[in-house]
């Protein structure tokens, strides 16, 4: 809007400037020229006055006077001689409208009296009796004494000088004001348009246009606010620039973690989270039952009260939760803006994998001292027998070292086992890729299993799908790989039972399954079983020709992953488990 803008406030307030100056010097002006035109009118009155005052006093002849009174005054004027007689003689008039002087003027007015009786001079605006005319009268003794000179004129006269006068000063007004209000819009145009440039350029500027420049038209002060707008603006780009740089760089940083960031303020708010902090969030909500929505950036209330106690005590917190059956350490730590606590920023790290690998590990002490302290009993006690003399026959003693024997067979494939186990479990395993005859080679192993599967009248058999004759793989670790698992089978198969070996090409895979009829693996421990030391069935245990070391299945699953293939397995309680494992058709290694 107009009357808004710098331009209209400007404008405007050089018009009523201008306009409040002309009117009180209008004022004083007409005062000034009306004294003026009535002082001016008053002395040549009376300047004619004294004229005819000298002539009276000095010529008799009254046709010389009237002669002479008619060439001296104006002819807007009249002239009234009074002699000391009572004569008054009136001169003429080419105004109708000015009325002979009357001797009731003199008795009207007594300063027109003194001018006869005091010999004093008058001059005044009277009203002629009788008549709303004003009239301007002067009047002057004669010196002798003989009477008195009235000179006077119509008021009107000065009126219409005043009235042209007035006219002039309002004409020179109004022209200064339409002069005023030229300049008034040329000097706030002239000022106001870099005003203008510089605001449509702020408004480039809120809109991230950090190109926009003011030109610079002027070298005063509007000019030099024109530069250090655009030196702001260059400043502004150049740093608003480098906060994003900053700012991509820190969403990168976070982001990328494998740890969640949130950041909070007061309220517990969200405001910045990572994608390992949301799948934390997501799953607070699933295991609380709440619904969590996309627009969601309130933090749980559980989670706020930490917030609050952390605000509260200015101190970083460190709680551990469990959600889903993860392990999840939370450091909240407060942010300050200076002294004040502007919110906290909480670090949640997922703790299910080290606290896995902590049970790991004091499982596999536990177990390790198990399995070997058993053994290392029996050779403890047997050697004592023999140290003793208890066996006191050769018989006997042949008996004792037998058992002692084979324990430190036992201890000596639990050492070696564990120690091919840790060599694959970091990576030192070594595959020697040869060409292998399918059937010969599966053929082969099931011979070394037919004494024990006809001791224990189990059935073992071999079915092959496989018609190329040659495949790639590292045959002893293969080898490895089923005599475990064809040997669990056997040990888990009761008598009359079945163990069958499957062979098969399938999309570029070897698939290999080895079938059994044996007691099965119960539901909840199936997850487990490639695990070390796994024996969760309890019917295994008892049995001591089915125990083992439990390594097994976790040196077959590092051979299969090592040829870049799978494991998996199926089993049902009672009705038989079958092992599958696919390795490349083509490996290359």
């Amino acid at each position: 809007m107009f009357w808004r803008s710098v331009v209209g406030k400007l404008a405007v307030t050089i018009l009523l400037l201008v306009s409040f100056v002309l009117f009180i010097l209008t004022i004083f002006l007409l005062e000034f020229f009306e004294e003026f035109h009535i002082g001016e009118a008053e002395e040549d009155l009376m300047q004619t006055a004294t004229k005819i005052s000298d002539m009276v006093e000095h010529h008799e002849s009254e046709d010389l006077i009237h002669l002479a009174t008619d060439r001296v005054k104006d002819d807007s004027s009249r002239v009234a001689i009074i002699l000391d007689d009572g004569k008054i003689w009136v001169s003429s008039s080419s105004n109708d409208d000015l009325a002979a002087f009357e001797p009731g003027w003199i008795k009207a007015d007594e300063s027109l009296e003194q001018v006869i009786s005091d010999d004093q001079r008058v001059q005044k605006q009277i009203t002629i009796p009788d008549s709303d005319s004003e009239i301007m009268i002067v009047g002057t003794p004669i010196s002798n004494g003989n009477g008195a000179v009235f000179v006077y004129q119509s008021l009107e006269v000065v009126n219409e000088t005043k009235a042209e006068t007035t006219k002039i000063i309002f004409l020179a007004a109004g022209i200064a004001i339409i002069l005023t209000t030229i300049f008034a819009f040329f000097l706030s145009t002239r000022i106001t348009s870099p005003l203008i440039k510089m605001r449509e350029a702020a408004f480039d500027l809120t809109r991230g246009e950090f190109n926009t420049k003011v030109p610079i038209l002027t070298h005063d002060e509007i000019g030099e606010l024109a530069m250090a707008f655009n030196r702001m603006g260059r400043q502004l780009k150049f740093h608003i620039n480098a906060l994003s740089q900053e700012k991509e760089q820190l969403s990168s940083i976070v982001s990328s973690m494998a740890d969640g960031v949130i950041t909070l303020n007061r309220s517990g708010d969200m405001i910045v989270t990572n994608p390992p902090a949301n799948d934390f969030i997501e799953s607070w909500y699933y295991e609380n039952k709440q619904q969590i929505l996309e627009t969601h950036s309130q933090l749980p209330e559980e989670l706020n009260l930490i917030l609050q106690n952390v605000i509260k005590s200015e101190k970083a917190a460190i709680h551990e939760i469990s959600l889903q059956g993860r392990n999840w350490v939370m450091i909240m730590t407060p942010l300050y803006d200076q002294s004040y606590v502007r919110g906290a920023v909480a670090v949640i790290r997922d703790m299910t994998e080290e606290r896995r690998l902590d049970k790991l590990r004091k499982d596999f002490i536990a177990n390790v001292s198990h399995e070997l302290r058993t053994p290392i009993s029996m050779l403890q006690g047997y050697s004592e027998a023999i140290v003793d003399d208890i066996a006191d026959t050769k018989e006997a003693k042949n008996d004792l070292a037998k058992i002692i024997h084979e324990e430190s067979l036992r201890m000596g494939r639990l050492v070696n086992e564990l120690l091919d186990l840790a060599r694959m479990e970091a990576g030192h395993i070594q595959l020697n890729i040869e060409q292998v005859n399918a059937k010969e080679y599966l053929e082969r192993i099931i011979k070394k299993f037919n004494g024990v599967t006809g001791d224990r009248d189990i059935k073992l058999k071999l079915h092959t799908e496989i018609k190329e004759e040659l495949i790639y793989i590292d045959p002893d670790r293969i080898e490895q790989v089923f005599t475990n698992l064809i040997d669990n089978a056997i040990r888990h198969t009761n008598e009359n039972g079945f163990v069958t070996v499957f062979a098969s090409i399938k999309e570029e895979e070897l698939h290999f399954s080895i079938e059994d009829s044996g007691v099965g693996i119960p539901e909840e421990d199936i997850p487990f079983v490639f695990e070390r030391f796994y024996k969760a069935d309890k019917s295994r245990a008892r049995n001591k020709e089915k125990k083992g070391t439990g390594l097994g299945l976790a040196i077959a699953k590092n051979i299969i992953d090592a040829h870049n293939g799978t494991i998996t397995v199926k089993s049902k309680l009672n009705e038989g488990t079958t092992f599958t494992f696919k390795i490349p058709r083509n490996l290359n290694l």
